[in-house]
């Protein structure tokens, strides 16, 4: 048992470190085949079962890696993109940022008696999930604004972190924070021990992510890319601030991820992890580009440790993706086959 996921990172990147992918790479590869099937295989990514899909991963960071290969990647073009949602923690029964929007909105509510009777208010304070996505996209925009905007950065980023200290997955009774996976997070941590720099592309709230990303996987707020809401700065009580505007600014999601990347990133990843059609730019332009590439699809198999879903959710919808896969060399992880282990507190 791991006391934090900051302690989680330091011993996976310590059991994963990059030289292990080096000279030794074969030796590596050949232990973790011969390993018991009731035992964590050897060398990294301990939490993955021994398969096709850990091994595809250990090889092509041992190819991009290796000085003098003909797949070698120099440092600086070590780019990995990772989706949040459904890709490095829970997004079910509903979206993370979701769930602090209902609560949100139910504590501001008493200042607003006149949302009670009226849509989308009306179903998102009655936790009336079916009703708010009924309203579509703008009814979904409006609580969000609502509930996120008016606050400067500060007041938002402290908002943020105090609801995720106290509030608990509904199905698992952890912080969410705690419902990440544990996969993952060794991924995370090769990958950075190989001289990759890992960063998270999400559809999600980039002030909402920046408030535990650092904490939780070890990616710093200047490596989390996300949707936003407009922003201005002034004096307040005589001290400068950001505020947080009730306005939608960009949506970094589909075909505007890859947008996003160009724009804050700078390069072209040439690994790419996600699993929702949501990914599907990321993945497609991401592997599109010249020289060794990978993209990785996490299917979620496993209702029994976790949830599964795929072509028919509400959040996560994953079907031309998983279509697609096969026809563009796309990686698929199934949780219940690849995962040895779901989360960490396992």
């Amino acid at each position: 048992m791991f006391k934090s996921r900051r302690e989680f990172l330091r011993s996976a990147a310590v059991a994963a470190p990059a030289a292990a992918l080096l000279p030794g790479a074969a030796a590596a590869r050949g232990a973790a085949a011969d390993s018991r099937p009731d035992q964590p295989p050897a060398g990294p990514l301990p939490s993955w079962n021994d398969g096709p899909t850990r091994r595809a991963l250990l090889d092509f960071v041992a190819r991009t890696t290796t000085p003098g290969g003909p797949d070698f990647i120099p440092p600086a073009g070590r780019i990995a993109a990772f989706d949040n949602d459904g890709t490095l923690w829970c997004e079910q029964p509903m979206y993370v940022q979701a769930a602090f929007a209902l609560d949100r909105l139910r504590e501001l509510a008493p200042a607003h008696p006149e949302w009670k009777d009226r849509e989308p208010y009306r179903s998102a304070l009655a936790g009336d999930l079916a009703g708010l996505l009924k309203t579509g996209l703008k009814g979904v925009a409006e609580v969000v604004m609502a509930t996120h905007a008016g606050t400067t950065a500060d007041e938002f980023a402290a908002i943020a972190k105090a609801w995720l200290a106290a509030a608990r997955h509904p199905r698992f009774g952890r912080a969410y924070t705690e419902c990440v996976y544990a996969p993952m997070l060794e991924l995370l941590a090769f990958l950075r021990s190989a001289g990759y720099a890992t960063y998270i592309v999400s559809g999600g709230g980039v002030e909402m992510i920046r408030a535990f990303a650092e904490e939780t996987y070890g990616i710093p707020p200047g490596q989390v890319v996300g949707s936003t809401i407009k922003a201005k700065y002034e004096l307040r009580d005589g001290k400068p601030a950001i505020v947080r505007l009730p306005e939608l600014d960009f949506i970094d999601d589909g075909p505007g991820k890859p947008v996003a990347i160009h724009k804050f990133i700078g390069r072209r990843p040439v690994l790419a992890v996600g699993n929702s059609d949501g990914d599907f730019e990321m993945l497609e332009w991401t592997t599109a580009g010249p020289g060794p590439r990978l993209g990785l699809l996490l299917h979620h198999t496993d209702a029994d440790r976790e949830y599964a879903y795929d072509r028919t959710s509400s959040f996560g919808r994953l079907s031309r993706a998983l279509d697609e896969a096969p026809r563009r060399g796309w990686l698929v992880a199934d949780m219940k086959a690849d995962f040895r282990r779901v989360f960490a507190f396992e």
